[in-house]
């Protein structure tokens, strides 16, 4: 056999072995942080267990606790984050609470799944945080003893989640962001007397819009005062209902407690400033994802009252159906300092207009979520 065939059969057998040895090299490192992935979630599991271990050990109670968001938005996680706190300030020697979290980011069919899931899962009561996610599990649990609490509903009564905000009726009560429309008009005629046409931007789609947009028109039209509407249903539609409304030529521009909206605030803030658009809303998130105002309750407490219920349900025996629904006075008004001087107006001016009118006037200044 001549040299230059060994040679070739050389070259051949050690590339071969070298190709054999990197696929056994990357199959095992495959293989390790599969191992890995997998050693961090028994980890996880192994800890929950064990927290559950020990509180069933000293012999305390141990609550389940689903708890479903609807979306990522600043009011909402802020409603999440206290229930969480509150729920853990809340826990005794004898009294613990394991929660389970999710969130269904507008989905209806990972909601259904989430809620599926808490219902396999067993938990001792389930916490919705808006209404899409508070009538899923109103629907999931009809007929059944299972107590629901829900949060940030702005119209219980008007969702049909409850007989009556006095009296519930049935396993659901909660607590709400229920939005004074009137309040926010005369803040907007406060600060410009001579507006001439108020623009709405919402999602026809969002319950939360449903009644303070007819709350609005009502009050416009009893002043005579022109009104436009624009919707969306995505960031995108959102965007552009914005630029419309500008080339509308708006004085101002009203959203109510809009989820759809309040995700697409930090799209669209920018364009209104620009503008000289006031934009009041009805939430200090909007305010912090840079809109001029927010106006309504305190999130941060609603998450607490919210977690107070449920102790008051799964500890202390209450029946939802006859635990009222918990409402807020919706004094406070938050303004952005920056995009308030953008749109060519002084904050402490605006301050001393609002005052009287307002529980709190407060200044922020734009960022995702709050500290």
């Amino acid at each position: 056999m001549k040299k230059s065939v060994i040679k070739k059969f050389v070259a051949f057998f050690a590339a071969t072995a070298m190709v054999a040895c990197l696929t056994a090299c990357a199959g095992n490192e495959a293989a390790t942080e599969t191992q890995e992935t997998k050693t961090e979630e028994a980890a996880v599991e192994a800890e929950a267990e064990e927290a559950t271990g020990e509180a069933a050990e000293s012999g305390a109670k141990v609550y389940k606790v689903g708890i479903c968001n609807y979306v990522d938005d600043a009011s909402l996680n802020q409603i999440i984050d206290n229930i969480k706190a509150q729920l853990a300030q809340s826990e005794t020697d004898d009294v613990k609470f394991e929660i389970l979290y999710d969130n269904c980011n507008a989905d209806a069919t990972v909601l259904n799944q989430i809620i599926a899931n808490f219902q396999a899962d067993q938990v001792d009561l389930m916490v919705g945080v808006a209404t899409p996610v508070a009538m899923a599990m109103q629907a999931a649990t009809e007929g059944t003893d299972m107590p629901v609490v829900f949060s940030a509903v702005s119209d219980p009564e008007g969702a049909a989640l409850v007989a009556s905000n006095d009296a519930p009726g049935a396993n659901i009560t909660g607590t709400s962001d229920f939005l004074d429309t009137n309040s926010i008009m005369n803040l907007i005629f406060t600060q410009n007397p001579d507006a001439k046409k108020i623009g709405f931007l919402y999602d026809q789609g969002q319950d939360a819009s449903t009644t303070p947009i007819t709350n609005a028109k009502a009050y416009l039209d009893e002043k005579g005062i022109e009104y436009v509407e624009r919707t969306g249903t995505t960031t995108d539609e959102v965007m552009l209902a914005a630029d419309a409304l500008i080339a509308d030529g708006v004085d101002a521009v009203f959203t109510p407690t809009d989820n759809t909206i309040m995700t697409a605030e930090l799209s669209i803030y920018e364009k209104f400033a620009e503008a000289k658009i006031p934009h009041y809303t009805g939430a200090d998130s909007f305010a912090l994802n840079g809109a001029f105002l927010g106006y309504g309750v305190d999130y941060a407490n609603l998450g607490v009252e919210t977690a107070n219920m449920v102790v008051d349900i799964l500890v202390n025996g209450a029946d939802p159906a006859t635990t009222p629904v918990k409402t807020f006075d919706n004094g406070t008004a938050t303004i952005n300092t920056e995009t308030c001087e953008a749109i060519g107006l002084n904050f402490d001016e605006i301050k001393e207009k609002f005052a009287p009118l307002c529980t709190q006037v407060n200044p922020i200044q734009t960022a995702e979520s709050f500290e």
